[in-house]
Order: structure tokens, then sequence, then C-alpha cells
């Protein structure tokens, strides 16, 4: 009987190891070969293999989902789970392989490249909303691609037990005197958890100096040995380290405080600052992607995969401990939260462009509306959503 082995990364290890392909047949060491080649250039993928023979027609051969965030963090987390899931109950083959950098373009890119055939699935957060905004790549997430959301996340701010930062006050105090010299790591430039600290510090009334990584993952990592003084990233990436007292929350983007296991909390941000409170919770969206052109009968039976995987018991595991909040858009659903989103970040960019650094696109040049003409905007003209 085929089966399927999970890495599962401990807090106390380098976050930077690598997951290693899993494969219990000997008979698939041909096919991991090539794996292995293509590894080369990425991170090295983990084969998800279990369950009843495969259907006849599609897919034939193994699936790829290129997640567009490094190894280890909430994007990865979700949806190698969700991967795992889908592959027992199909019976199908899906090989993971992570593709970082430049918020999700990489990925993005490599997937375009491929054939439409629906062996090529983009691993993604947030609707891949960043590319389009910050100049990455021309492809409308409403127009070529079917996305389908499985559920959100929460950022965090959190920081070494020994910092002198104590509390989001003391931050805001010494920013205030101390404009841009306080560093907070995010997930690479322009992408969420940039954005939502740059939120925050705007509404905060302070500077701050953005670093960018490869992921949730090494921005944690970056916090845990002092690369900077502020990690950034999702409460599903700091929780385990603020349970075990390596980290301490300063902030979180959920409506309450959240209480931690050993008596510490993790203050909501609406606590310091109240105009914010209206639009919690706020944080990550992660997603599964088929290019539009992919045969229908194909979109709609990843579709179907895809939900009844979100459903599962061992999901709601994984949400339940990382602070998830399950939230399935399919459809035309799923195509109008990824124009909504895209929206706020193009408006939400521009009003704080001096911070990021690069080149944003506006939303005339995208052709997107404010964010207050969103309902009148939408569906846009042209828009077709799959039968």
């Amino acid at each position: 009987m085929k089966r399927f082995e999970e890495h599962t990364p401990n807090p106390d290890l380098d976050l930077d190891d690598e997951p290693s392909i899993v494969c219990a047949d000997p008979r698939r060491r041909s096919f991991l070969g090539g794996v292995g080649a293509l590894g080369a250039a990425a991170s090295m993928p983990m084969l998800l293999n279990a369950g009843p023979a495969r259907a006849a027609k599609w897919p034939e051969r193994p699936i790829t989902l290129s997640v567009m965030y490094s190894a280890g963090g909430g994007t990865d987390t979700v949806l190698r789970t969700l991967a795992k899931e889908m592959a027992s109950a199909q019976g199908w083959d899906i090989n993971v392989i992570n593709k970082p950098g430049s918020v999700g373009a990489i990925a993005t890119s490599f997937v375009l490249g491929k054939p439409a055939d629906g062996y090529w699935w983009l691993g993604a957060a947030n609707y891949n909303k960043f590319v389009r905004v910050m100049g990455h790549s021309t492809s409308k997430a409403w127009e070529d691609w079917q996305y389908m959301q499985a559920a959100n996340s929460l950022a965090s701010w959190s920081v070494k037990p020994d910092s002198p930062y104590k509390s989001f006050e003391d931050v805001v105090a010494y920013a205030k005197k101390n404009p841009g010299k306080l560093s907070i790591s995010t997930s690479g430039t322009g992408g969420l958890w940039h954005e939502l600290a740059a939120i925050i510090a705007e509404q905060a009334g302070i500077k701050l100096r953005f670093v960018p990584y490869k992921g949730g993952k090494p921005a944690t990592l970056a916090g845990l040995q002092g690369e900077v003084d502020i990690a950034g990233g999702g409460v599903h990436e700091h929780i385990e380290f603020i349970k075990a007292g390596k980290l301490r929350c300063l902030q979180q983007t959920g409506k309450e405080d959240i209480a931690v296991p050993g008596g510490s909390t993790m203050p909501s941000v609406g606590r310091f600052l109240p105009q914010l409170k209206s639009s919690l919770p706020v944080g990550g969206v992660y997603n599964i992607a088929l290019r539009r052109n992919v045969p229908l009968e194909i979109i709609r039976e990843v579709e179907k995969a895809f939900v009844a995987a979100v459903k599962s018991p061992a999901f709601a595991a994984v949400a339940k401990k990382k602070y998830f909040d399950v939230d399935i858009r399919t459809g035309a659903a799923a195509d109008r939260r990824a124009a909504q989103l895209e929206t706020l970040t193009a408006d939400t960019f521009n009003k704080v462009k001096d911070q990021i650094g690069k080149k944003v696109m506006t939303a005339s040049e995208l052709g997107l509306p404010t964010p207050a003409k969103f309902d009148q905007w939408w569906p846009p003209k042209g828009y077709k959503p799959l039968a």
C-alpha cells in the first residue's frame, strides 16, 4: 500500500531545512530523478501520493503544484495540507515545489509557461494580487486564472523576549522619535505582510525600515536571529515560537486578543489603533489556481476535490492550530474577491509608495476603480465567469 509521509517543521530546528521527496513506491524512482533535476532550480519537491487508482483519462501523470512562497511558511503549510488531502481522496499524484520570489511573480511565470492541460497548478496567497500592482506581470486573476479560496489568516508583529520594545506603544514611541530606524521583516517587497505593516505604521503615524525576505518563514527567522528589530509575518508563523517563549507578540490583526497556552496574550491591534477596528480581522488568503483555458471539466474536477479537502478533518485541525478562518470561495465569487483585493492593494500602495521603494502601478494604469467605486465597477466590461 502506498503511503504519505510528511515532514513537520520543528520550532527548534533551522527554518531553512528543506522538505524531502517522499514516495514509498520504488517504481516511481525514474520519475523522481527528473523531479530532482527540477529541484536544482527550486526548492526540493515533495510527492504526495495515496489512495485508489487514478482516473483513466485525467490525470494520467503527476500534477505539479508550484507554491509562490518558501517551504515552511503559512502559504506552504496550507497548500501542502490541501494537496495531501486531495491526493489521498482522489488517488492523484501531486508534486509540490516552491518557487519563491518577486511576491509570486516567479511561480506565476513558471505556471504560465506550462501547457494549459491541468497538470500545472499555482499555489498562491491573496489571489496573487501583488504581481500586477508591483509591475511584475500583466496577468489578471479574474481573466487568466480560476482561483479557489480555502482560508484566511492574521498578521502579527513579534520581538525577541529580550527586546527593549515590550509593547506596541514602545515601538510607536521610539519610531516617532527615530523615523525609519526600526526595522521589520516582511515576506517580500510589496507582499502581504509588507502591505499590512505599512498600513499599521501609517495609521500609527510612524515610519519603519522594511526588510524583505522570500516568504514568511525566513522573515520569522530574521526576527529570531536578531537580524531585524521586529519579526513581521502571520500569527500562524509566530505562534509556536510564542508558545515556546522565543518570541513575544506586540500586535495581531484579529478582532480580539488571542490567549496563548502558557499564559501570554497576542493583543489585537484594535486595542492601540481604534480606527482600524472596523476593518478587522485582516490578513492572508490561501488559494490554488488553474489557468482559465484549462479544459472546464478538469477545473470542475479539481474544484470539487479542493472543496472536499478544505472541509476535511485534517485541514480543520491545521486551521484550528494555526488560527485560520476557513472561508471557501470558488467560481465567480473567487473572481470578484480577486479583483476587490487587487483594487484595495493598488489604493493602499499608492498612498504609501514612498515606503515601498519600488514602482507601484496606479489603479488607472491597471484599469481598476477606487475601492469606493468597486461595487459599481464589478463586473468589468468583458468579464465572463466560467460556465
